[in-house]
């Protein structure tokens, strides 16, 4: 027999996860970017991971992904349309899981509100291409104070070059 409580838990879980389809896409829909591609054409350039994160606003295990062990010098560009996103010096580890920046590069992310699973929090997306990369939240380490968590597997990273002498 099925308790009450928990068929009222279940039903709970089931609006926030299974409805995902009421949310507002209205707006990332009316976006224009300057990089827009069929989602087959996507699929066919991006690993499953990517495709599912970038395309699906989907999200990682924590700790999974190889950029979060990532320290050399250098630059984190969007999976999807390679434009520079985050310099390797503002990278920081949270303790969250996910790579972790204080600040963005210039012209680099846009922003929308995200209020999935119960929650507002600030999504953030390349500028050029729309793939979502991750959030941002306000408990970051000065000087911005700002954490954007973002997924691994929508970035890839660019060692910088060396100059020889």
């Amino acid at each position: 027999m099925i308790d009450r409580r928990l068929l009222l838990a279940s039903a709970a879980l089931a609006a926030v996860f299974g409805f995902r389809w009421l949310r507002p896409e209205d707006a990332r829909a009316a976006e224009k970017f300057e990089i827009e591609k069929t989602p087959e054409e996507w699929r066919a350039q991006l690993t499953p991971m990517q495709y599912h994160i970038l395309r699906e606003e989907g999200t990682e295990r924590p700790f999974s992904s190889p950029l979060l062990k990532e320290h050399r010098k250098g630059t984190f560009a969007c999976a999807g349309c390679d434009l520079p996103l985050f310099a390797s010096d503002t990278k920081y580890d949270s303790g969250t899981g996910w790579p972790s920046f204080w600040q963005p590069l210039p012209n680099a992310v846009g922003e929308r509100k995200d209020s999935t699973l119960g929650m507002v929090r600030t999504e953030v997306h390349c500028r050029r291409c729309g793939g979502h990369l991750g959030h941002v939240f306000d408990d970051g380490p000065k000087p911005t104070g700002l954490r954007y968590c973002m997924d691994g597997y929508a970035l890839t990273f660019k060692p910088a070059t060396s100059n020889p002498s």
